[in-house]
């Protein structure tokens, strides 16, 4: 991995995705409010990823999901999508559905050296030469709503979010987001009026490498509305 380790190259992953490629949105009446990245849209970062793919486009009914399952001793592998140049600092909201199948044993992504996860969505922000990073995992144990592992350097700050915890039952639950809001209640104290970067992309990612565990989730389609 680059950058200076195993926990602080994940805190890099999304930053190398605009060198890598760039998906269209899709030209249709949908694209005219929104940008719909679907579970075969992703693409492996290869220079973030080992060289094992466990990610793969699966059909559950009329759902089409795409679905990770890591198993150790695997290096962990990252998707990634990049959003295009005309839609920077366009999009206004990310909603995704998202299920955790495998729990990673032990896990616990507050505690150093237990870091790993079942679902991991990275949201990621440029200004300059400094990438902003919210990290929102499906934890095996941690609170929800909780912050932690906090990550400031002069050109990455990062912060990790407690989404959802513990087993899935089996159901798919959704999540929506406000770019603006979220940036500014992780980088910026809160304040409302604070300028916020462009937004250039997202990683998917699922681990067990930290723990020796098996993890694994599903990933439905993501909507970026403008």
């Amino acid at each position: 991995m680059l950058f200076c380790g195993v926990s602080c190259s994940r805190a890099w992953l999304v930053a190398v995705l605009a060198s890598v490629f760039t998906v269209a949105p899709r030209n249709d009446a949908q694209a005219q409010v929104s940008v719909r990245i679907e579970p075969r849209d992703w693409r492996l970062v290869e220079s973030e990823s080992g060289p094992v793919n466990y990610y793969r486009v699966v059909k559950e009914g009329e759902r089409t999901l795409l679905r990770s399952s890591y198993v150790p001793p695997t290096k962990t592998a990252v998707m990634g999508w990049q959003l295009p140049d005309g839609e920077r600092g366009r999009i206004r909201k990310v909603t995704w559905t998202w299920r955790a199948r495998t729990l990673p044993k032990g896990a616990d992504e507050c505690t150093k050296g237990k870091g790993d996860s079942a679902a991991v969505v990275y949201l990621t922000f440029k200004r300059g030469l400094r990438y902003y990073a919210l990290k929102y995992v499906w934890s095996a144990s941690g609170e929800r709503g909780r912050t932690c592992a906090k990550k400031r350097s002069p050109f990455l700050a990062q912060d990790t979010i407690i989404v959802e915890s513990g087993p899935s039952g089996g159901a798919f639950r959704s999540v929506e987001l406000d770019l603006a809001r979220e940036y500014r209640r992780h980088f910026e104290d809160g304040d409302v009026h604070a300028d916020v970067p462009p937004f250039v992309g997202l990683g998917l990612m699922t681990d067990g490498d930290q723990t020796g565990s098996e993890s694994s989730a599903d990933f439905g389609t993501f909507t970026l509305a403008r």
